[in-house]
């Protein structure tokens, strides 16, 4: 926001904004920002552990000096703030594993594509606003590859899912349940790129909302236990044992 007051100020959405309107001074909105920021990713890095700690120091340096500069810049923004956005979980992972596996790349995996249908159809209604501000939006400057990109991803999270139990993370029953809402939204997706018009991009942005939420719920019902995976790495181990005496003299 510190960077962004001049064009703020041309958009409805933005122009109410305590920098904006003089309520906070730039230097107040730097000093909190820096007591947030740089308390935050010492107590990640010396509380929790150094990977989640770099992870939280390197979004904010994306967040900040990539994607916020280049949303006036290129429409590449999306996908740079979809990054943004996918690293969060993947830091609650190392945060609980202390490793960046494959369980980590597939919750971001499922944020990053999640944040096109939620973003593209939210920047569709607000395409005349994101225009005055001088922001390189897709919607704005190519509406077709717009609802392409989001009905992509919306079908991208159908497989993302079924992941899931091929890494061993879920049982099968999570691509099962999720199916309805994947394919619900999916459906939506389809509509806002069949229709382009508010109405399709407003009824894809509020099922976005909840569908997250749900989704997760639903993964973390169907998560394998820790025991579980534990247990049936003994049975390996303990057959792996066996075949050895048996080749023993």
């Amino acid at each position: 926001q510190f960077f962004e007051v001049p064009f703020d100020s041309n958009m409805n959405r933005t122009k109410n904004r305590p920098l904006v309107r003089g309520q906070i001074s730039p230097l107040l909105a730097l000093c909190f920002a820096a007591s947030c920021g740089v308390p935050g990713i010492a107590l990640l890095t010396l509380g929790v552990n150094p990977l989640t700690g770099a992870l939280g120091a390197f979004n904010i340096f994306l967040y900040t000096c990539c994607y916020t500069p280049m949303k006036r810049m290129s429409i590449a923004n999306t996908w740079v703030g979809a990054v943004v956005g996918a690293i969060p979980p993947v830091m609650g992972w190392t945060a609980a594993t202390g490793s960046l596996d494959a369980g980590a790349l597939l919750l971001g995996g499922i944020l990053y594509s999640w944040q096109f249908p939620h973003f593209n159809a939210l920047s569709w209604g607000l395409r005349e606003e994101y225009s005055r501000g001088g922001y390189c939006m897709m919607s704005v400057t190519h509406p077709g590859l717009c609802r392409r990109v989001a009905l992509r991803h919306c079908l991208a999270l159908i497989g993302l899912s079924t992941l899931a139990p091929v890494l061993d993370l879920t049982t099968w029953t999570f691509p099962i349940i999720s199916l309805p809402i994947n394919l619900y939204i999916s459906y939506l997706g389809f509509r806002f790129y069949r229709d382009a018009d508010r109405s399709s991009s407003r009824k894809l942005f509020f099922c976005s909302l909840w569908h997250l939420p749900m989704l997760l719920l639903v993964m973390f019902t169907c998560k394998k236990s820790f025991l579980e995976k534990e247990d049936k790495g003994d049975v390996l181990g303990g057959s792996r044992g066996r075949a050895m005496e048996i080749r023993l003299p």
